[in-house]
């Protein structure tokens, strides 16, 4: 059910109690995940009864159910995915939610009537990404929450003629990388968020390190840098509230709400105040409540932002001092009683403390504990002073912070128990009742989410003539009427009575309830497909399986005996060092400066300086037999596609030989412009099964497979790519892995250095300053800042795969890429060469060659920064 012209309230349901409680809160949709493929693993989700029970529940009070299968699936998931997605058709959900591009083309080829909506995982941050989107059949999708609302405005202008709503997050947690860019989690413990199980390493503690470069590129001479706060990859909370109504100047279709993983009481009450809000701004009678913002405050904040959403960025987005749930400051510790342990606190505003309540003390004493605690008798609170026993010692100008509140875990449970049967959320039945002789016959019409539902039953008793107290027609009706706490309503009630006819009010009482049965029955078949069109599905499902299983036990394509060197460098310098190394194709990522910010320190960005460095990198690669590709970031703001794509034709006349990007939208940009180009795609395309490859292969050339995927996992999927039953379209296709350099773990809105040391910070890149987070085990992760003041953070470790590439031959890949980025001339030359000695080792395949590869790793390891590992090549991702 939506209200008018506002936007649907989308909220999360993470167990069977939140969803209830987010459909009594006035939701008009719910969004929830199976036990398998779903974004949150650790929540507790729903078994197939409980998701079930959750779909027929929902629609019968008018509320939509959104099924998350947003994780990236392996090729040896896909039969799983296919059922799951089968299954769900059947079941009769709403819409399903998406990351893997090769997921949407089972989709297509199993169930092509399912709904798909685009998780915000897929990262669609442009308006070519939009309009591809919807010609590959997704009807919604989830935007970035790092997109502010003009941004929003200009996405959807070229969008608006395709069939395709926009939805936005406009409350909850916020992540600190774009969604589905992030390998941190990944990287550092093995649990994937692209696989629903992400560490919340952005909440830990780092200190902003500071040093200077080697001639590899290395960090030397650290000192650490003051930040006023050690979670400096800890956003606030995002809460739109005060500004909701300039939230509804974007053209979208749904508000979400986030929190799959928060308890009902969250639930219940973040949904209720923004459904009041919505009706309230719809009414035009709206204003701010300060009492809603402290209810939402009071549930769980760890500080409030507006988001990029709105605007806020830099310190108005990040919360550096603590990365949990803060609660609302009423007062400070004037004085402690050490021998009586009483604690006497001076309140600083209306918020009054009571018992049961839990408050906790944020010590000012460094190294001190926080000291939390409920309120319980004796306590004392007397104008603007609390004076109460405390567990532990308190500093005197301590503050203390209100964490949870006994009145609203009350309005929490009201809000679930009570509004369940508020006849808002009921379903409307025009309902006439005729006797057939004395057997009744039921026929009405139920209005619900799809439209009005046909019900008809006979009963299956006779009433009898009676013999001194008949039923009157207003006994029937009152009987008829009480449909309880059913999701029914009678609206209109005709009764075409005989009169004179007596049964037990046993009968019609059982009749009632057997007629709402029968049109919940009826209302759920609505939302379900025809008994034909599931299996016809089932049958599209068996082909889909045979065609899987063909391609698993066909033969295996004889593997190349070669492999070809490629590298990633953003420098000229860079370029010419992997270059003199043997590589064969270049991917140059010089700095463009698109940011104000940035623009100050460097100048503007000058179009004709740009041409001439790639002209120059591309003149030196024509040289000496390499191919030069200009790389894009892996973010393409629109700001970005502006500036860069009126100049494709003059860098084709540069020399470039084509343009890689890191997302499907960028591309179909490109190929506007230019449609003969080649495009690659790097790894932010989260290659994860060779479906994803066919659904890529119309708009690229050559793709990098995930630096998430196993060696295993690589050679299953290439050998599907090159099998027989799918080379007609992946026969020019080229596969490349990275395999040498620090993963890029983040990408974020966010500029580090501007928050922490303030704006010019990144003036380091002139000075050869060297930046970097270090956690609490000593590990650094380098830190640098694009031309539009985005902040990528690196892994500590560099992936070598030197010694494996005998391996990589034998998978079927096609190249593999050094990634020489932010790294000096010195290190891609002798990088390079390392790599190119291997891969002639390996190509002979001489006696010695795991001896020399072993040497060769040895030199690898003594260039990289920070030490080497293997990453997920012999590790997969853990799946618990």
């Amino acid at each position: 059910m939506t209200y008018g012209s506002i936007p649907e309230l989308l909220a999360p349901a993470g167990s069977p109690e939140a969803l209830r409680a987010a459909v009594a809160a006035g939701a008009d949709a719910v969004y929830l995940s199976g036990q398998q493929f779903g974004a949150r693993r650790f929540a507790a989700n729903f078994d197939e009864k409980a998701l079930r029970d959750a779909v027929c529940y929902c629609h019968l009070r008018g509320v939509s159910v959104y099924v998350t299968v947003n994780t990236l699936i392996r090729d040896d998931e896909l039969v799983r995915a296919a059922d799951e997605l089968l299954w769900l058709y059947e079941t009769g959900v709403d819409a399903v939610l998406i990351q893997d591009a090769g997921l949407v083309s089972v989709a297509h080829t199993v169930v092509p009537d399912l709904i798909l909506h685009a998780s915000t995982q897929m990262t669609i941050h442009n308006s070519e990404g939009v309009v591809r989107a919807a010609k590959h059949g997704i009807r919604r999708l989830v935007l970035p929450r790092e997109l502010s609302v003009p941004e929003i405005e200009r996405i959807h202008k070229p969008s608006e003629k395709v069939d395709v709503g926009l939805e936005v997050f406009i409350h909850g947690a916020l992540c600190y990388c774009y969604s589905g860019q992030c390998l941190f989690s990944s990287m550092l413990g093995g649990r994937s968020g692209n696989r629903g199980m992400c560490a919340q390493p952005c909440r830990k503690p780092y200190e902003l390190v500071k040093g200077f470069l080697d001639e590899y590129g290395r960090s030397v001479s650290l000192m650490t840098i003051h930040a006023d706060g050690n979670y400096l990859l800890s956003p606030r909370d995002l809460c739109t509230y005060p500004r909701l109504d300039e939230v509804l100047k974007a053209p979208v279709h749904s508000l979400k709400i986030e929190g799959r993983m928060k308890s009902p009481k969250y639930v219940a009450i973040v949904v209720s105040v923004y459904r009041k809000a919505l009706d309230a701004i719809f009414n035009g009678k709206w204003n701010p409540s300060p009492e809603d913002l402290t209810d939402l405050m009071m549930v769980f904040n760890r500080d409030f932002t507006c988001g990029y959403l709105l605007g806020d960025k830099g310190l108005d987005l990040m919360g550096h001092e603590r990365p949990d749930n803060r609660g609302i400051e009423i007062g400070e510790v004037a004085d402690y009683n050490q021998r009586s342990g009483e604690a006497l606190v001076t309140l600083n505003g209306s918020l009054l403390p009571a018992a049961g309540d839990g408050i906790v003390f944020r010590q000012m004493k460094s190294g001190s504990e926080d000291v939390g605690m409920t309120i319980r008798p004796p306590f004392n609170v007397r104008a603007n002073l609390l004076k109460i026993c405390v567990p532990a010692p308190i500093t005197p100008g301590s503050k203390v912070y209100l964490t949870t509140r006994v009145s609203l875990n009350r309005r929490a449970k009201e809000i679930i128990e009570y509004r369940a049967g508020n006849s808002e959320r009921r379903v409307e039945l025009d309902l006439t009742v005729q006797w057939d002789g004395g057997t009744p016959i039921l026929s009405g019409v139920a209005w619900c989410g799809r439209g009005p539902v046909d019900v008809e039953m006979k009963g299956e008793f006779s009433m009898e003539p009676a013999r001194n107290r008949p039923l009157t027609s207003e006994n029937i009706e009152g009987m008829l009427r009480k449909t309880g706490d059913t999701p029914f309503i009678i609206r209109n009630l005709n009764l075409d009575y005989p009169g004179g006819l007596f049964a037990p009010v046993s009968m019609i009482n059982n009749l009632r309830r057997s007629f709402l049965t029968l049109v919940e029955e009826r209302i759920n078949e609505a939302y379900r497909p025809s008994p034909d069109d599931v299996a016809d599905a089932g049958k599209r499902l068996d082909d889909f399986k045979s065609e899987l299983n063909s391609v698993k036990e066909s033969k295996k394509i004889k593997a190349k005996c070669t492999i070809a060197l490629s590298a990633y460098a953003n420098t000229l310098d860079g370029v010419f060092g992997a270059v003199k190394g043997g590589c064969r194709y270049i991917y140059f990522e010089p700095e463009i400066v698109l940011s104000d910010r940035k623009a100050n320190i460097y100048g503007v960005c000058n179009q004709l300086s740009l041409i001439d460095e790639i002209r120059k990198a591309a003149v030196y690669c024509m040289e000496n037999m390499a191919e030069l590709y200009w790389k894009w970031p892996r973010i393409t703001t629109m700001k970005f596609l502006d500036f860069a794509v009126p100049l494709i034709p003059e860098m084709q006349t540069a020399g470039i030989s084509g343009i890689m990007v890191e997302n499907p939208g960028t591309a179909e940009a490109i190929r506007a412009k230019a449609p003969g180009i080649p495009v690659l795609g790097s790894v932010g395309l989260n290659i994860f099964n060779h479906l994803s490859v066919k659904c890529l292969s119309d708009i690229f050339s050559h793709v990098t497979l995930s630096q998430e995927l196993s060696i295993e996992q690589i050679k299953e999927l290439i050998h599907s790519l090159r099998s027989s039953s799918f080379s007609s379209y992946t026969s020019e296709m080229k596969v490349e892995c990275i395999v040498q350099g620090p993963v890029e773990l983040m990408v974020t809105k966010d500029c580090l250095l501007s928050s922490v040391s303030g704006c010019g910070a990144c003036r380091a890149k002139k000075e050869k300053t060297w930046w970097g987070i270090r956690d609490r085990h000593g590990a650094v992760f380098p830190v640098s800042v694009d031309g539009e003041c985005y902040t990528h953070i690196y892994n500590s470790v560099e992936t070598c795969l030197v010694d494996d590439i005998p391996a990589l031959i034998d998978a079927g890949v096609d190249s593999i890429a050094i990634d020489c980025r932010n790294k000096t001339g010195a290190y891609a030359e002798e990088m390079a060469s390392l790599y190119s000695s291997g891969i002639s080792v390996a190509e002979i395949g001489e006696s010695g060659m795991k001896k020399e590869l072993n040497r060769l790793k040895e030199k690898v390891r003594n260039i990289s920064a920070g030490g080497i590992t293997k990453g997920h090549f012999q590790s997969p991702l853990k799946e618990k």
